[in-house]
């Protein structure tokens, strides 16, 4: 495939948008509902706050992910995913389903 090809090609567009390094695991755990930032930090353990605080942009420039912020003192702030972001679900439990099957190693038996 060229270059040219790979950039038309829907496979990997959708790849070049999810397949960064915690990416799917924020649309995992926003497929759950709305979640504010401390939330998704905790859920997502080892993440820096600073690399969930550029998935999330990331994701928002894409359309997948949408910031909501309350006029509160202190502010709020929680992130759901758009329309666009809840059609990425199923590929999501499509994954987990491959992972569940082909991917968990078997429980050792005890002697």
């Amino acid at each position: 495939m060229s270059a040219l090809s790979n950039s038309r090609c829907p496979v990997c567009r959708t790849a070049d948008v999810v397949c960064g390094k915690w990416t799917l695991l924020v649309i995992r755990d926003l497929a759950r509902g709305s979640s504010r930032f401390c939330e998704l930090e905790r859920s997502l353990e080892g993440i820096s706050p600073r690399t969930l605080s550029l998935r999330l942009r990331a994701l928002e420039e894409e359309g997948i992910v949408a910031r909501r912020t309350f006029p509160e003192v202190p502010p709020r702030v929680e992130y759901a995913l758009t329309e666009k972001g809840e059609a990425l679900v199923p590929l999501i439990e499509d994954m987990r389903r491959y992972g569940d099957r082909w991917l968990l190693e078997e429980e050792p038996v005890p002697a």
